[in-house]
């Protein structure tokens, strides 16, 4: 579906971003790994490569806008060309209500999950147009749409995402570029395990009406779409990855 493409992933290093990586590898597409965990990627690297295809990795924090434009730079300079960009870097932040919620932590979780991806685009938009255009995907979530008391940081942020999405689409429409954004409903990734107690992570399940939590290679499968010329006819638009969560 991209082969002989180069797609650029954040957060590649563990979750949705390593399954994301791998899928896109299996599908003939060069990968360029971007992450702050090293031996993360290092590990997903690994696997890419075991799919006959290249890849790099790029130590890099996306909350830092010239972070954001060195992995762009690297990229363009390993591979001439940037064909995909998956912005899926992303932390969940303290939980808290709003009146009780750290300012530190607000900050942190609108620096990673909201600057980050405006970062990412504004390096990367300018890469997509001189390769002669593109596909971005932004990882936005089910909080992206409802909210949730305990995370108002990260549903601010994910809403965020979805306009700066929409506003991004419009501008690049004509210029060969679709942005869209993607919305899971809670996977099992460590994220969610290393935060979440057993009884905690039995109460989200009960939240989705499929009687289960999504799985990374799920959404991979929707991202690969997107970023396809499967989807040529597809941007500004929101897809919901979420075992019926938002249909009820």
């Amino acid at each position: 579906m991209l082969k002989n493409k180069t797609a650029l992933i954040t957060g590649a290093g563990s979750g949705i971003g390593e399954a994301t990586a791998v899928l896109f590898a299996r599908n003939g597409t060069n990968v360029v790994l971007a992450d702050m965990d090293m031996a993360g990627a290092e590990r997903v690297l690994a696997e890419v490569k075991k799919q006959g295809v290249d890849g790099v990795v790029v130590q890099a924090d996306v909350s830092k806008p010239a972070d954001n434009e060195r992995m762009v730079a690297e990229t363009m300079k390993r591979f001439g060309r940037l064909d995909v960009a998956v912005n899926n870097a992303g932390i969940g932040g303290p939980a808290a209500p709003t009146g009780e919620y750290p300012v530190e932590g607000w900050d942190k979780v609108i620096a990673i999950n909201l600057s980050g991806v405006f970062y990412g685009m504004r390096y990367q938009v300018p890469a997509m147009l001189q390769s002669g255009g593109g596909a971005i995907v932004n990882m936005a979530s089910i909080l992206g749409k409802v909210g949730t008391p305990m995370s108002p940081a990260y549903v601010a942020a994910k809403h965020g995402v979805i306009g700066l999405t929409e506003s991004s689409a419009l501008a690049y429409a004509a210029k060969g570029i679709r942005v869209n954004a993607v919305g899971p409903g809670y996977i099992t990734t460590p994220l969610l395990d290393k935060n979440l107690t057993k009884a905690q992570i039995e109460g989200l399940v009960s939240l989705h009406p499929i009687g289960r939590l999504g799985h990374a290679a799920e959404v991979a499968e929707l991202v690969l779409w997107l970023a396809s010329d499967k989807a040529s006819f597809v941007t500004g638009a929101y897809y919901n990855v979420d075992g019926g969560y938002l249909a009820q």
